[in-house]
């Protein structure tokens, strides 16, 4: 018998603060637990629902190895106590593996096979390296000229991105000014309060003359990245870090980061039962690939096609989370789609806030669920570029 399709709704939704990689906040934190406490602070915000009644976990990680190997989102939903009955999965496409997993989860529901599912996405970029600790491409990449692309690194593909879209070093500079100035002023209207929860941090302070260990308990409610001064002058004294007559810099690509973030994504007839108040409903979902030495213009096939799916023209997008993995590629899929620039990114993105891989797209959903409520708008989208070549778009709907 089939099924008819039904709403997904997210009832919670929840992010770390982003710390730098490798020496911010969350050097010293395990993975795991970042995501134990995203977890439990978004189960925090549905208190009337039942735990028992969640099914299954899925989590985005792009590097899932080391601390965060060992399908760290059974790990993570087991040391967040939550009930042995709540299943496990992590879930791997590089920078949207956090947004996949929230649309896998969305699916679940919407096909009728679950009621209650966690979504959720982590990475520590201090203490496993963005290669893996023993990176292995396979030696066909290197066999055939139209396969180099796969083995380019990151860096590159932003450089050919602006060789190609012509993207200049100035606009770039001034792209990522503006990611920072806006990160900024949005911390200070306190625009990611809700958003954003708390994390307790354990310091461990050696005393070699008394031979003692003090133990100080610190709390990080702030994302790490904004820069205060930083300034057009201040980046373009930056030098390319790729290629040697390149564009693409410290200064104007994103940030290594540390984070997690978690949603609760519930059927209507959960609604129901426990009295829920929907915060968003799951819209669309779409992914679409490119050449791989161009990755970074992944968002501008995924985001059309994530349009089609949901049935709405690209002006009825209120507010659109653009993945800054570099200022080059954000600037030729804006411009390539003739996005308004006022409604991407409106309180920073990655090149000011950070890019923790993996559970970007689970943060940034976060994002996108508060600031539609908190402005009164409709229709919100994450979207992003994907390693190997390919772009992500999700959307969400104000409930």
């Amino acid at each position: 018998m089939s099924k008819q399709i039904q709403d997904a709704y997210i009832v919670a939704a929840t992010r770390t603060p982003i710390g730098k990689a490798p020496k911010g906040a969350f050097r010293n934190v395990r993975p795991d637990d970042l995501l134990v406490r995203a977890l439990q602070a978004a189960l925090a915000q549905v208190p009337s629902l039942d735990p028992k009644t969640i099914e299954d976990a899925i989590v985005g990680c792009a590097i899932p190895e080391a601390e965060q190997g060992l399908n760290v989102a059974r790990i993570g939903a087991l040391l967040a106590g939550l009930p042995n009955t709540v299943g496990g999965v992590t879930v791997n496409r590089f920078c949207a593996s956090g947004l996949t997993a929230l649309a896998m989860a969305a699916d679940r529901i919407r096909v009728g096979e679950a009621e209650v599912m966690l979504a959720a996405g982590v990475e520590s970029m201090s203490m496993v390296p963005m290669m893996g600790n023993k990176p292995s491409m396979n030696p066909a990449i290197f066999a055939k000229d139209e396969n180099l692309g796969i083995a380019y690194g990151m860096g590159m593909t932003a450089e050919k991105v602006a060789q190609t879209w012509k993207v200049s070093r100035e606009d770039q500079d001034a792209f990522a000014l503006e990611s920072h100035r806006r990160a900024l002023a949005a911390q200070v209207a306190g625009e990611f309060a809700d958003e954003t929860c708390p994390v307790e941090v354990l310091e461990r302070i050696p005393d070699l003359a008394k031979g003692e260990v003090s133990v100080a308990t610190r709390t990080v409610s702030q994302d790490e990245g904004p820069r205060k001064d930083t300034s057009l002058e201040g980046l373009a004294k930056l030098r390319p870090v790729f290629a040697a007559k390149g564009s693409v810099t410290a200064g104007n690509s994103s940030q290594t980061s540390d984070g997690a973030g978690a949603l609760i994504v519930v059927s209507e007839r959960i609604l129901r039962q426990f009295d829920l108040k929907p915060l968003a409903r799951f819209v669309s979902f779409s992914v679409r690939g490119v050449p791989p030495e161009i990755m970074g213009i992944g968002p501008k096939e995924a985001i059309p096609a994530a349009l089609k799916v949901a049935g709405l023209k690209q002006d009825a997008l209120d507010w659109i989370e653009l993945n800054e993995a570099f200022a080059a590629q954000s600037l030729a899929v804006l411009r390539d789609l003739g996005l308004d620039p006022a409604k991407v990114n409106p309180m920073g993105g990655a090149i000011a806030l950070g890019h923790p891989l993996g559970a970007t797209g689970a943060i940034r959903a976060a994002t996108v669920v508060h600031a539609l409520r908190r402005r009164n708008l409709r229709y919100g989208m994450v979207t992003m570029c994907v390693g190997t070549g390919m772009g992500a778009a999700g959307i969400l709907e104000r409930a």
